[in-house]
């Protein structure tokens, strides 16, 4: 599967600027030329794990110019949460558009696969609400062809959620519940739990589907066990509503299905 010049565009549009590496900034020595990328990339990992951030960004930085993609992942992510660094959307947009730009056609079963996708799932969200101040503007069509393009190229579960939750909503693309449930499921197998909420409940009240109560509060108990963050909360509600709605009935076969479904990971 080949994706678009397009999409590519897509992915780097707006990060014309020149970002200054870590040592231009703090007037650190940059790290020896005889290193390599991922001497580099390993270097900033173990400072990482010892704090020191100073460090571990200085080496980073050096590995992500020299094109390594977990070091350009890794730096996305710190500037995107302010880890170690002020935060910066419009720097972190910049790491993930070089991933997507430089291994947009790497073969899904690399090992490098998952950071490359989750690069193209980044994009897309900031592409849901835009960066202020900046040229990247909200533009939802470009966000699903984001998601789109690592849910079905990728297979990746984060993505066939976001994707399910534009079909859901109509944002990007038209409102289309019979592919949302679709993306839904296939999220869901691979165990991503707002998937599992999201379609447990779905399938719990009979909403786009035929009604599944059962099924459905199976998928909210494996979401529920995995939500722990403070934005999970909705997770929970959504299972203590439908677990006190439940039958006694549809609660013994929840637990049934649960079972099964647990064999079959282990398995």
């Amino acid at each position: 599967m080949q994706i678009s010049e397009t999409l590519i565009a897509v992915a780097v549009a707006g990060t014309a600027a020149v970002f200054s590496p870590a040592w231009a900034l703090d007037g650190k020595s940059a790290p020896s030329n005889q290193m390599s990328a991922v001497e580099a990339f390993r270097s900033g990992a173990l400072a990482l794990k010892q704090g020191e951030k100073a460090k571990a960004l200085t080496s980073l930085q050096y590995a992500a110019e020299n094109g390594h993609p977990l070091a350009q992942w890794k730096l996305g992510q710190m500037y995107a949460k302010g880890d170690g660094v002020p935060r910066d959307d419009l720097r972190a947009f910049e790491y993930y558009s070089r991933i997507a730009s430089s291994h947009v056609d790497d073969r899904p079963d690399t090992s490098r696969a998952r950071v490359v996708s989750s690069a193209f799932v980044a994009i897309g969200h900031y592409y849901l609400d835009g960066i202020p101040n900046s040229t990247i503007r909200r533009d939802p069509t470009r966000a699903w062809e984001m998601f789109h393009y690592a849910a079905t190229y990728f297979a990746d579960p984060d993505a066939q959620y976001d994707l399910a939750r534009l079909y859901l909503e109509g944002v990007g693309a038209p409102k289309d519940a019979r592919q949302a449930v679709r993306w839904l499921s296939l999220a869901s197998q691979k165990g991503q739990y707002q998937a599992q909420a999201l379609l447990g409940a779905m399938l719990f009240k009979g909403e786009h589907v035929r009604r599944q109560a059962s099924r459905g509060l199976m998928w909210l108990t494996l979401a529920r066990d995995s939500a722990s963050g403070p934005g999970d909360k909705w997770i929970t509600e959504l299972y203590d509503s439908a677990f006190k709605q439940a039958t006694d009935d549809e609660r013994a076969v929840a637990l049934l299905y649960l079972e099964r479904w647990m064999k079959h990971r282990r398995d």
